[in-house]
């Protein structure tokens, strides 16, 4: 059994940034994908980036290209999320998710087990 445990989240002004954290606990996710996703009150979850067990490959949802990085670290079991030039619409709460399945995680029904989340507040 896997457990996730983000952390990081916090209030920040537009235009600064964050990094979240998800650490993994129970067994090694170093051969399982990654993601990180995000729900604003009254919204659905949705995906916000993804990472490959080795990282080759990752995703991201279109709006946060070029200001979210993921990255991992196999050795740590934890994933990470830079998230720099932050809008008042990235706020929510973030949840990092990994799936025992190969292929890639992109979307909730890919997550096979999620951690509890951690709070961005972005204030304008």
């Amino acid at each position: 059994q896997v457990q996730l445990v983000e952390s990081g989240g916090g209030l920040v002004q537009a235009g600064g940034s964050l990094r979240l954290s998800c650490a993994a606990s129970g067994r090694t996710v170093s051969s399982s994908y990654m993601g990180w996703f995000r729900q604003a009150p009254g919204k659905e979850r949705e995906f916000v980036a993804s990472i490959s067990w080795n990282g080759a490959y990752i995703y991201y949802k279109d709006s946060v290209k070029g200001r979210f990085t993921i990255s991992r670290d196999n050795a740590k079991n934890t994933m990470y999320l830079q998230m720099n030039s932050l809008k008042p619409e990235d706020t929510a709460a973030y949840y990092c998710g990994g799936s025992r399945r190969p292929g890639p995680v992109r979307a909730t029904r890919d997550v096979d087990y999620w951690g509890k989340g951690t709070l961005v507040t972005v204030s304008s």
